[in-house]
C-alpha cells in the first residue's frame, strides 16, 4: 500500500500536535508521508508558556514540544523557516516562499492567527510591521524583543486587558517594570468574566503593581515618548506591548477559492469546502471551538489524526468544553461556560459570593441541577471541585454556597484530601484530559517523574497548571512503591 502524501501547513501547537498523533497512529510512516512547513525557525513551543519566559521564570528551551530531531525519529519531512504562498487545488500542489512546490493528497491548513494592531497612528510603520518600541506579543521571538526592550523599572504600556495581555503585563511587573494596562472596555477579560469578576481581578492585579486605564484607547505613538490616549491623556512608555486581540489566517484558502468566513469554515470531519482540504486550531471556525485556547486544536488533531490514517473512520469533532486560566503568578482564576448571567436571571440559578478585599470572587450558574457555567478567582479549591463537576456533567450537592467555599462534595463522594484519595476518573490535566489512572498506569511503566509522565501522558504539557498535582501524584506513588 502507497502512503498517502498529507501536508500540513503550520507548525505551532495543533500542527505539531497532528503531527504526534499521526504518528502515534502510524509510527512507521505506511499509511501516511507526513510533511510539515512552518513559518518560524524554532522547533514547535507551547504559547501558552510564553508569558512564562517574559516572567524569567522559565527559559525558552523550556516551552518547546520538540526537540530538534523529533523530525528526523517521527520519520517526519520538517521545513521550517518557509510560508506557503500558493495552493493549486487542481494540481494538488502548494507553492513554498522559496519558490519550491510539495504535493499532497490530503492539505491540512494550521495556520494559526496573527496578532491584531489598532490602527493607531505610529503603531505601526506602511508596511504594517510594528515600529520600533512596539511589540506584538505571539511569538517566542516577541518575547526576546520585549526583554530586550524593557530595562528593569522601565514604563510599559499593554494594550490589551484580554487574558495573554495581562499574562504579559503580570510577567514584565514581576521583572520590576511599570505596567500600565490599557483596556478599551470598563472590567477585564470581558470575554470570560463579568464586571464583578473583574474588578476584583484589576484589584488583586494592582496588588502586584499594575496600573490600569479603563474605558480609553491608544490614539497615537510616539517611539521614545509614549501613547496618546483618546481621553486626551498621555502614558510615558519605553515599550508598548499590543495584544489586542488576533485576526485567523485565512488569505491562503481564500486565495484558493475555500470558504471562509472569520475563520476557514470546515464541518466535524474538520474539512473545508474542498474535501481534500483539513483545518484545524486557530484558523478553523467550527461551531463548536472556542477560539485561541489550546485545547480544542488538541481535540481536533486527534480526530483528523483518527481520520488521515484510518484509525476511525467515523471519528467527528463535536466541539469542546473549555476552561479558561490566567497563567499569572500569585493569580488563580478560572472561567468556564456562561459566565455573564446576571443574579437576576430567573432561568437560572445563580450563586455569587464577592470577596474583594482578600481578592476572591466565586459565581457559579447552575441549570438542571448541573454546573453551566462558573467564575472562580483567588479559590483554587473550589475551582478544582466545580470544573470536576462541570467536566462529568453530574449532579450538584444541595449547598451551592458551600461548593463555592470548596467544602461542598457531590453525594457519594469522599474528601480528595491527598492523591490517595483523588478517584482514578479524576481529569488532573484538563488540555489533555489525562486522568489520575492514567498517571497511574505511566507511571508504573517507569514514568516515575513529572517530565516522564509529560512526555508518557502529556500532562502539564497544555496551559501547566496541572504540575503541582502531577507532582504530588508522583511523590505519592514513590513512596508506596
Amino acid at each position: 500500500m502507497t502512503a498517502r502524501n498529507v501536508v500540513v501547513l503550520g507548525y505551532g501547537m495543533a500542527g505539531a500536535r497532528l503531527a504526534d498523533e499521526i504518528r502515534n497512529r502510524d509510527p512507521e510512516g505506511t499509511r501516511v508521508a507526513l510533511t510539515i512547513v512552518g513559518e518560524e525557525t524554532h522547533p514547535a513551543y507551547n504559547r501558552v508558556l510564553l508569558s512564562s519566559v517574559v516572567a524569567g521564570t522559565m527559559r525558552p528551551e523550556t516551552v518547546l514540544l520538540q526537540d530538534g530531531n523529533w523530525a528526523e525519529q517521527r520519520g517526519v519531512t520538517l521545513r521550517k523557516g518557509l510560508s506557503a504562498t500558493g495552493i493549486d487545488r487542481g494540481r494538488r500542489r502548494v507553492t513554498l516562499s522559496d519558490g519550491s512546490t510539495v504535493d499532497y493528497d490530503a492539505l491540512v491548513l494550521a495556520t494559526g492567527s496573527k496578532p491584531w494592531l489598532p490602527p493607531v497612528e505610529g503603531l505601526a510603520g506602511d508596511d504594517g510591521t510594528p515600529s520600533d518600541g512596539v511589540v506584538a506579543f505571539r511569538t517566542l521571538d516577541d518575547c526576546a524583543r520585549i526583554l530586550d526592550a524593557a530595562e528593569i523599572g522601565a514604563p510599559v504600556a499593554v494594550l490589551g486587558g484580554g487574558l495573554l495581555g495581562l499574562e504579559a503585563a503580570r510577567g514584565l511587573a514581576g521583572r520590576g517594570n511599570l505596567v500600565t494596562v490599557v483596556h478599551p472596555v470598563g472590567h477585564l477579560m470581558e470575554r470570560q468574566l463579568d464586571a464583578g469578576a473583574g474588578r476584583v481581578l484589576a484589584r488583586t492585579l494592582r496588588g502586584h503593581g499594575i496600573d490600569f486605564r479603563f474605558g480609553t484607547s491608544a490614539a497615537g505613538y510616539v517611539p521614545g515618548d509614549g501613547l496618546k490616549l483618546d481621553d486626551g491623556s498621555h502614558l510615558p512608555a519605553d515599550l508598548v506591548v499590543v495584544s489586542a486581540g488576533v485576526r485567523a489566517q485565512t488569505a491562503l484558502a481564500a486565495d484558493a477559492g475555500i470558504a471562509v468566513d472569520r475563520g476557514v469554515l470546515v464541518d466535524d470531519a474538520l474539512r473545508t469546502s474542498d474535501a481534500r482540504v483539513h483545518a484545524i486550531g486557530d484558523c478553523a471556525q467550527h461551531p463548536g471551538t472556542v477560539s485561541g485556547l489550546v485545547r480544542p486544536a488538541w481535540d481536533q488533531a486527534g480526530v483528523l489524526a483518527d481520520l488521515l490514517t484510518g484509525t476511525n473512520a467515523a471519528a467527528r469533532y463535536c466541539g469542546t468544553s473549555v476552561v479558561t486560566r490566567l497563567k499569572a503568578r500569585d493569580v488563580d482564576l478560572a472561567a468556564f461556560g456562561e459566565t455573564q448571567v446576571d443574579v437576576a436571571d430567573e432561568t437560572a440559578e445563580v450563586v455569587c459570593v464577592d470577596d474583594s478585599k482578600r481578592g476572591r470572587y466565586a459565581k457559579l450558574v447552575v441549570r438542571d441541577d448541573r454546573v453551566a457555567g462558573a467564575i472562580l478567582l483567588g479559590c483554587p479549591d473550589a475551582a478544582a471541585t466545580v470544573t470536576g463537576l462541570y467536566d462529568r456533567g453530574v449532579p450538584l450537592p444541595e449547598d451551592r454556597l458551600a461548593l463555592l467555599l470548596g467544602r461542598a462534595l457531590p453525594p457519594g463522594a469522599a474528601p480528595a484530601a491527598s492523591p490517595a484519595d483523588l478517584p482514578g476518573s479524576a481529569k488532573v490535566c484538563q488540555c489533555n484530559s489525562v486522568t489520575k489512572a492514567r498517571l497511574v498506569e505511566a507511571f508504573r511503566a517507569g514514568a516515575t517523574s513529572v517530565p516522564a509522565l509529560a512526555t508518557a501522558t502529556r500532562a502539564t504539557t497544555g496551559c501547566g497548571g496541572c504540575t503541582d498535582t502531577v507532582r504530588g501524584i508522583a511523590d505519592w506513588l514513590a513512596s508506596t512503591a
